[in-house]
């Protein structure tokens, strides 16, 4: 049976990645989706898309939908049911085929067990690991839990001591079971200072298996890779043979079909490896592999699922140049990574430099608790590394996107910086490095970008009038005075006040002189003081997100008369974030100490604590368990 319509079991960019590949490829399309993603891109790409009213869990569903489409396989992305045995059997006993190993293979793989084993059968060395708690002390700490059933940062937590082991493993066991309903793990040595390294692999169902080489994918946060590239700065030709032939060692015992990553940790002194899981499905950041390789993953999928052989040898991979991704997240890097909710007001990637961009939103995507919180990844290709990272850093400034609070300054504050363009990108990066949260803008160029979207804002109110549009803006017969707008950025309030003196000529309280070129709904061109700035503008009820030279900056324009505020409970404990409460660890009355976990919150499919900023009593609850909460709700009262 040849593949003519394909059904994606997932959402978001995944869905769209795979949807591009299959119709390059003549195979129709058909997408699934849940309330919160009834607008996404990727339902409008697929040629046909069917409304799920469970979840993107619930299999049996999926599978009826399946039928009633007539498609003839199934993709099921990453995350999700990627990697979960039972649903790729079902797929097969519906005689539709499966895009991705066999059931078996995923089946051995979700084990880690049963993985660890197999690497040492292959005599590929593993870290040290146990399923039982009492066995951590063996071991020893640090220790990291991990989701035996997936990854993706998802059910991974360190443990420095003894008396954080049963609540981390408690709090693992959930995240694990919401994100992939499994909530078995395991513990297993943690070492802070390595280098996460991964190995592409391609099989057919011929027994012809080959690598790819290595992508590196050390630099993580929450235990979520941020930035991930190929090849790694620190893995020669040898190295690359050593580990690309363990790979294929491990991948052969398993008899392995379609695409998948064997994950190593690397000791970057002595070049030893440790053979850490097999992730049985198609990684988040395969795309740097294409971009070396010239090498389309999710067609070489499709292609073996159809039963077609591999048309490459191993000699005949070779690797070019250098490839970056970077994962841009709705989260505040100042708050503790914190997700953000809201409205994606703009988003235009630039064409200059020309990047890959894939991406699941759009300009007016309402961002939700429900799902990840990422909103894209980037890829570059340079000839070399520094190129690479270059171009990408470049693309992240020269886009126009926000309305709500991203990682992108970080990012881009992660490749200008001068150890990651030397390479040293150590699991420990993020610790060591100097990474900034916020954009790199002096006072007066704040204070500038607040001058241009006040002129942007009077020649808005220009544009609108409908009463005397002809005369200049700021016209008055009698001495008044300025005329005043008031921007919050940031904690930081900004008035501009300015006056008309002649024709598109401003001048401002502090003497600056404002001429502004060009003017339309979505740009402005002014000068300043001798300083050109020529920005794309995106305004959108009480928020104006204006470009810099360095990314955009969001201002919220206040009203010209203060309202009324709402006061605040005094000792309130606010919820940083909108999510759900999975569970509350105190009682009425309760005595507390600074730092003790009181609430806590899953947003995004991620666990939060909510800690005791102080001493004191609780004297107030008001929540229950599994009330969705909003930003900034009072959780409790402290006294």
């Amino acid at each position: 049976m040849t593949i003519k319509k394909l059904l994606i079991a997932n959402r978001g960019e995944i869905a769209s990645r795979i949807i591009k590949s299959a119709h390059q490829m003549g195979i129709s399309t058909v997408a699934i989706y849940t309330d919160p993603d009834a607008n996404s891109p990727y339902v409008r790409e697929a040629k046909e898309a069917f409304k799920l009213d469970s979840s993107y869990l619930d299999a049996k569903t999926i599978i009826e939908i399946a039928t009633t489409a007539n498609v003839d396989a199934i993709h099921p992305g990453y995350g999700f049911l990627s990697e979960n045995s039972n649903f790729a059997n079902l797929v097969s006993k519906s005689n539709i085929k499966w895009v991705g190993p066999s059931a078996n293979a995923i089946k051995k793989m979700g084990d880690k067990l049963t993985a660890k084993k197999l690497s040492e059968k292959a005599n590929v060395p593993t870290l040290p690991m146990t399923s039982d708690p009492k066995e951590a002390k063996k071991i020893g700490y640090p220790l990291l839990i991990k989701a035996a059933a997936g990854g993706g940062g998802k059910g991974m937590r360190i443990v420095k001591s003894q008396k954080d082991l049963k609540e981390s493993i408690a709090s693992a066991q959930r995240e694990a079971e919401g994100g992939f309903g499994d909530k078995r793990v395991f513990i297993e040595r943690y070492i802070a200072k390595s280098r996460h390294i991964e190995i592409q692999i391609l099989g057919d169902s011929y027994g012809n298996i080959v690598h790819l080489g290595e992508r590196e994918c050390s630099i993580q946060r929450r235990h979520q890779k941020v930035v991930e590239e190929s090849p790694s700065p620190v893995v020669d030709e040898e190295l690359r043979n050593k580990m690309g032939s363990a790979a294929i060692k491990i991948a052969s015992l398993l008899k392995y079909e379609s695409a998948g990553t064997v994950e190593f940790l690397l000791d970057e002194a002595t070049k030893e490896f440790w053979f850490l899981e097999v992730n049985t499905r198609l990684q988040v950041e395969h795309p740097v592999t294409e971009e070396v390789t010239g090498i389309d993953l999710v067609r070489e999928q499709l292609k073996i699922a159809n039963g077609e052989p591999l048309d490459f040898s191993q000699e005949d991979i070779k690797w070019f140049g250098s490839s970056i991704e970077v994962r841009l997240y709705s989260e505040d890097p100042g708050n503790n990574f914190l997700p953000v909710t809201g409205k994606l007001i703009a988003f235009e990637p630039t064409e200059d430099p020309l990047v890959r961009w894939d991406t699941g939103v759009e300009t007016g995507s309402e961002i939700t608790p429900n799902f990840d919180p990422m909103l894209a990844k980037i890829i570059s290709y340079g000839e070399t590394r520094v190129e690479a990272a270059n171009k990408l850093a470049l693309a992240l400034e020269n886009s126009h996107f926000g309305g709500l609070k991203t990682n992108r300054d970080y990012l881009i504050s992660i490749l200008r910086s001068d150890e990651f363009l030397k390479g040293n990108t150590t699991t420990d990066f993020l610790e060591k490095a100097k990474i900034k949260d916020e954009i790199n803008l002096n006072e007066e160029e704040i204070y500038f970008l607040a001058i241009a979207a006040s002129m942007w804002i009077q020649g808005k109110n220009r544009y609108e009038s409908e009463v005397l549009s002809n005369l200049s803006s700021g016209w008055n017969n009698a001495r008044l005075p300025m005329q005043e707008i008031k921007l919050q950025f940031n904690d930081e309030l900004l008035t501009v006040k300015y006056k008309n003196n002649r024709e598109e000529i401003f001048t401002t309280d502090k003497n600056n002189s404002a001429k502004i070129n060009t003017w339309d709904k979505n740009f402005i061109d002014v000068e300043i003081d001798n300083t050109r700035i020529r920005s794309k503008v995106t305004f959108d009820n009480e928020l104006l997100l204006i470009q810099s030279k360095s990314g955009d900056v969001l201002f919220k324009i206040l009203p010209k008369f203060e309202t009324v505020k709402k006061v605040a409970i005094e000792g309130g404990l606010n919820a940083p974030m909108p999510g759900k409460v999975v569970e509350i660890k105190i009682k009425k009355g309760a005595k507390i100490k600074k730092g003790d976990t009181l609430i806590i919150l899953e947003a995004m499919k991620m666990e939060h604590k909510v800690l005791a900023p102080s001493d004191g009593k609780v004297k107030e609850i008001l929540i229950h368990k599994d009330e969705q909460v909003e930003n900034g709700a009072t959780l409790v009262v402290l006294d």
